[in-house]
């Protein structure tokens, strides 16, 4: 007779919200300096590269290191480093407010970075080793997908707001206080687990990793920012040849950093692609999105964070009914059915004008962006629940890393898109981008301006118009992958799918 799956309780609940505290704000973080990089630029007054790194390297080292954290935490203790990043996090925070210098504020935020890449995959990871029960496992990890989707959105909201009655730094130290109720309240209400005979962390496969997945990151997000060149190729062939001796060693290993043989299981590869599909056209077309808002219908930074959270709203609705449904209808009919609804918000963006194309502009994003709620919720639960217990932190790290990666892919790849068609529009010796165009239109007579304007918005709308293609080309893409590959599984109110076991046996 079998043992039934002890359901969580009042303790797990309350734990589950201490969890989702950090993820809300850990993304917000990503998002929070874009209002206040002005300012910063203002007082610190430090060079173009210094600007640019002290808003990427926040992300850059968090999607480096992930996959090392996410490893180690099953090794050493899941809680133990979750503890250790909120710690990490909150000292950088406040040290990062009060920076002098353009130099300690990248190092501050680099450190941030790195308490970011300990807590991100020992959220998820835990929430996998607190519901043990499939459907509160599902809805648990519903609701943290929608805590990522409210930090996205409310972080240039945050920034606003803040800006309006504080200085720069007052936008950073929202980390403190968030990280301290974690160090405060996880080790009451979150258990800790550590994998059973995880043996030592293998040294040589964790610098192995951060080998790899660094280059990786950077070469995309060289690729997002200046297109193809030389840092960014020799970059990306340097990860991959790092990521080839990893993998290796990983396969001779009898207890390695990350199992290679997760990947030969359907569910979870299958939902991976899915996820990172999703992720490579809601980034490049966010970014577009945002850009129109701003120097094509000319609202405010804070009046376009403010036509985003409706959006955002919706996300958390659906992420938390999706695995409700999920009980009932096979979760890749759920995702397929969100991924076609995304293409269909994206095929209206297609459609939408540089002039009075606000209201159409909204429409698809208020389509497109609730349709990847399902993607989101679901394949992140395929990802976690096809993996062993044990190796959940780690499978929670690659969750996570594909979803990082595959923003930047999208930024790169759509972003390049809607750069060559801008520029294909754009008179020749005209600037490469619409804000070097706006700039240059305010230097000119009012007339000669006027038309440089209107040629610059017509031509980044008629470049969002070709990127909504492509995204819609790539979700129903991911819809059809969905179909293909995580149709055997079933509505979590049925059996466990076998496939799972194959990788607990390790067959």
């Amino acid at each position: 007779m079998s043992v039934p799956t002890p359901r969580a309780g009042a303790r797990q609940w309350l734990g589950l919200a201490v969890l989702l505290l950090p993820t809300v704000l850990l993304f917000l973080a990503m998002t929070v300096l874009f209002l206040a990089t002005p300012h910063i630029a203002a007082d610190l007054r430090p060079s173009s590269a210094e600007l640019l790194w002290i808003n990427d390297i926040y992300g850059f080292m968090m999607a480096g290191l992930l996959v090392a954290m996410g490893t180690v935490g099953d090794r050493i203790g899941r809680r133990k480093v979750l503890l250790f990043g909120a710690a990490a996090f909150g000292v950088a925070s406040a040290a990062a407010a009060f920076a002098p210098g353009a130099e300690l504020l990248i190092a501050a935020r680099a450190v941030m970075g790195i308490g970011a890449a300990a807590v991100m995959p020992s959220t998820l990871s835990l929430i996998s080793n607190m519901f043990r029960d499939d459907r509160q496992r599902a809805s648990a990890i519903g609701m943290w997908a929608a805590s990522v989707s409210v930090g996205v959105a409310v972080g240039p909201l945050v920034g606003g707001l803040l800006l309006e009655s504080y200085w720069w730094g007052a936008a950073l130290l929202a980390g403190v206080p968030v990280m301290a109720v974690v160090l405060i309240a996880a080790p009451a209400l979150v258990p800790e687990y550590r994998a059973p005979r995880a043996g030592r962390a293998d040294v040589p496969s964790v610098l192995l990793s951060m080998a790899t997945l660094l280059p990786i990151v950077y070469g995309v997000k060289e690729l997002a920012k200046a297109g193809l060149s030389a840092a960014a190729l020799v970059s990306l062939v340097a990860g991959l040849v790092f990521a080839t001796v990893f993998a290796r060693r990983q396969l001779r290993l009898d207890n390695p950093l990350l199992d290679m043989r997760l990947f030969a299981n359907r569910t979870f590869s299958g939902a991976l692609g899915v996820f990172l599909l999703s992720a490579i056209a809601l980034g490049g077309v966010y970014l577009l999105f945002t850009q129109y808002l701003q120097l094509v219908a000319q609202l405010s930074p804070l009046q376009a964070g403010l036509w985003i959270l409706p959006a955002a709203l919706a996300l958390v609705v659906v992420s938390t009914l999706s695995p409700v449904i999920a009980r009932r209808v096979r979760p890749a009919y759920v995702v397929a059915a969100g991924a076609l609804l995304s293409a269909l918000g994206y095929l209206v963006l297609t459609q939408v004008g540089s002039v009075s194309g606000l209201p159409l502009l909204i429409t698809g994003f208020y389509i497109l962006y609730p349709g990847i709620a399902p993607t989101m919720a679901l394949t992140t639960n395929l990802v976690i629940g096809a993996a062993p217990p044990e190796k959940a932190g780690a499978a929670s790290a690659v969750n996570t890393t594909a979803s990082d990666l595959g923003v930047s892919l999208g930024i790169a790849l759509l972003g390049t898109i809607g750069t060559v068609v801008y520029r294909s529009e754009m008179p020749a010796g005209s600037a490469d981008t619409i804000s070097g165009a706006l700039a240059a239109a305010s230097d000119l007579p009012s007339a000669e301006g006027a038309a440089l304007a209107e040629a610059a918005r017509a031509a980044f709308t008629s470049g969002l118009n070709v990127a909504g293609a492509v995204a819609a080309v790539l979700t129903v893409g991911a819809a059809v992958l969905a179909v293909t590959l995580l149709r055997r599984v079933p509505p979590t109110a049925a059996p466990a799918p076998v496939e799972r076991e194959e990788v607990l046996t390790g067959a």
